[in-house]
């Protein structure tokens, strides 16, 4: 679902995301994937296609996720992405029972879970927590933007993000009116 106005997904509050990880997921799968949208920007297919050898090693979680080139959008680049912490813990906890090639697998436990079966169960979660506006998209937004106000230079974000170029990677970034405050109060002349 897109915001109004706005033709993108809505950015999570860091409210929102406590509200959503904490009552509104109801499994360990679901905050291990949807944190893995958080934690690492990528795209819903991106986690959705991930293999267990690509987020596991030797049944440890990796220090590096790996998103190969074949799961991303126009077949960019594999990249790998530093593991935080909280989406280690998800991971540890949600940590696979049954040998399987996904790290999150589809009905049945064949192939993988399509990512239109994890928006609908998305969706579901954002209403149970009355969030209104946002979509699986959000996570990835959420997680550009966070990285750009905090001041994280734009090549980084990309390298992250998989963007072919900055001019794609500056459509997903929103600027607050708080940092248009603290632009402005930066000029002292």
């Amino acid at each position: 679902m897109k915001v109004e106005g706005h033709g993108q997904a809505k950015i999570l509050t860091p409210d929102e995301i406590a509200r959503l990880f904490e009552a509104g997921l109801q499994s360990d799968r679901d905050r291990a994937l949807f944190g893995m949208c958080l934690y690492t920007g990528c795209r819903i297919n991106e986690a959705c296609t991930r293999l267990v050898k690509d987020v596991y090693q030797l049944g440890e979680v990796r220090a590096e996720i790996l998103i190969r080139r074949k799961d991303t959008k126009g077949q960019q680049a594999t990249r790998s992405i530093q593991t935080h912490p909280q989406l280690r813990q998800w991971l540890e906890i949600y940590r696979p029972l049954v040998k399987k090639d996904y790290l999150f697998s589809g009905r049945w436990g064949r192939g993988y879970l399509r990512p239109t079966s994890a928006h609908k169960l998305l969706q579901q979660a954002f209403e149970r927590v009355t969030i209104v506006g946002a979509s699986t998209h959000s996570f990835r937004r959420t997680a550009l933007t966070q990285m750009s106000a905090a001041g994280i230079p734009l090549r980084v974000i990309q390298s992250i993000s998989g963007h072919r170029s900055l001019a794609a990677l500056q459509k997903y970034l929103e600027v607050s009116e708080e940092e248009k405050g603290r632009a402005i109060a930066a000029l002292t002349f």
